[in-house]
């Protein structure tokens, strides 16, 4: 490295200053640009050091000079320039794609802890609309029921615990209905067979206590009772009914719980549904014909029968929705609305069909297969699926609205008028075209016209 030509050169310079003047020229001439302008004299002199020692001296001088001391520097942030955490809510509402940990994590409060103020363990399914707490205390186990005095009559004293069953209501969970009549969860388990893993829905009946299956008599009974559920292994197979579980079943038709999971190919996490068919280990190759069950879903409707494979695929949906939490009437309205305004339809169009359709019932199955509070059949949720560019499951509440949005705001799009697309929905777009509207298509178009008036 070398310095440029000055007009002022010293001759008598030692020969050595020409290669090291320019470190300690460059850093000193920074120094000086440092200081505050007033300090600088009119004209600065530069003093270029007369050896390389010297050069380094001056450069380690300058530098600790304008070091900052470190006990000058704050440890830590000052609480003003701090990002402020958001205010937590004392209860927050469940929306879509929500897990416990993220909603921890946004309000700056740990998992765990959330986890037992809810009473909810790590593998708690939460679903849409469920509200949990944020703040406050978990609620105190209840003490367990004081023994029975001898002479206390039923109508007015409760049952212990150990001969009580619960029915489980939305937003329950098996820790939380252990924690609610102060038994231990793993004893819940023990009694109702079922596991961390298991999935319970509203309806269902779950034994809190170590109770026989029979309830206790009120009044002192006969030593030889009368059989209230004899056993069913004889009968080849059994219906499941709503609040039923593996391990109650497997009692009652007098065989083991491992041998009903493995002659029917189940586990412990196997969800069951009401109407489904359990083949009881033991029974006889040729059981005696089962007693006709009322289907959850009829065969007729307005004096038209459907197909045989229609209503059946109609009852298995219907069972599944009746085994699954939904949304609640006002919260079907609110994703009917919010899905309409998203998508560029008019909420009281949409709201007027999820009312007519099936009064906002995400449960709801006709015997044509029409599901959820849009009524949509799956072929026209195959349709929709094309419409918005996605797979749609219109067992789903979200993707069910979303369905019958797509189809509404298509029938707009492509119908002459707002009375042939309202009915395209109910007739069909291609029979309206060719036939004219039917007599009762005209009275859909009226009923969906005034209840968007209602929901304008």
């Amino acid at each position: 490295m070398t310095t440029p030509r000055s007009p002022k050169k010293t001759t008598s310079m030692p020969v050595i200053a020409a290669t090291t003047a320019a470190l300690p020229a460059v850093m000193l001439s920074s120094l000086a640009l440092a200081q505050p302008a007033t300090a600088l004299p009119a004209v600065q002199t530069q003093k270029i050091p007369a050896s390389l020692a010297a050069a380094i001296r001056a450069q380690a001088s300058a530098v600790s000079a304008n070091v900052i001391p470190a006990s000058a520097v704050a440890a830590t942030i000052p609480a003003a320039l701090q990002p402020m955490a958001p205010a937590v809510p004392a209860t927050y509402t469940i929306v879509r794609g929500d897990t416990i940990s993220g909603i921890a994590a946004r309000y700056g409060l740990n998992t765990n802890t959330v986890l037992k103020l809810n009473g909810l363990s790590g593998n708690t399914i939460i679903y849409p609309g469920q509200q949990i707490k944020l703040t406050g205390s978990a609620s105190a186990p209840s003490a367990p029921a004081p023994a029975p005095a001898p002479a206390a009559s039923p109508a007015t004293t409760p049952a212990p615990s150990s001969a009580s069953s619960y029915t489980v209501v939305p937003g329950d969970t098996l820790s939380g209905i252990a924690a609610r009549h102060g038994v231990a969860l793993s004893d819940v388990f023990s009694w109702n067979g079922l596991n961390g893993r298991s999935i319970i829905y509203p309806g269902q009946k779950i034994k809190v206590g170590p109770g026989t299956n029979a309830p206790a008599p009120s009044a002192p009974a006969p030593a030889a009772p009368a059989p209230a559920a004899p056993a069913l292994a004889g009968t080849g197979s059994y219906t499941i009914k709503s609040g039923d579980t593996l391990g109650g079943i497997a009692s009652r038709v007098g065989v083991s719980l491992s041998s009903l999971l493995s002659a029917n190919k189940l586990s412990m996490s196997t969800i069951i549904y009401p109407g489904q068919k359990l083949a009881i280990p033991g029974a006889p190759a040729a059981p005696a014909p089962a007693p006709v069950s009322t289907p959850l879903v009829p065969s007729t409707f307005l004096g038209y029968t459907y197909p045989d494979a229609v209503v059946s695929s109609a009852n298995a949906n219907k069972a599944l929705l009746n085994a699954s939490p939904v949304p609640s009437v006002a919260q079907m309205k609110g994703i009917v609305a919010d899905t309409a305004r998203r998508m560029g339809v008019d909420p009281s169009l949409a709201l007027a069909f999820a009312y007519q359709e099936s009064g906002f019932n995400q449960r709801a199955v006709s015997p044509a297969n029409a599901i959820g509070t849009m009524q949509v059949i799956p072929s026209s949720g195959e349709w929709a699926s094309q419409l918005v560019g996605r797979k749609l499951n219109i067992l789903d509440p979200y993707d069910n609205v979303t369905a019958g949005v797509a189809i509404i705001r298509a029938l707009v799009n492509t119908s002459k008028d707002l009375n042939t697309a309202i009915a395209g929905y109910y007739q069909g777009q291609y029979s309206v075209s060719k036939h004219g509207m039917y007599d009762d298509t005209k009275a859909y178009v009226a009923s969906i016209l005034a209840l968007k008036k209602s929901f304008s």
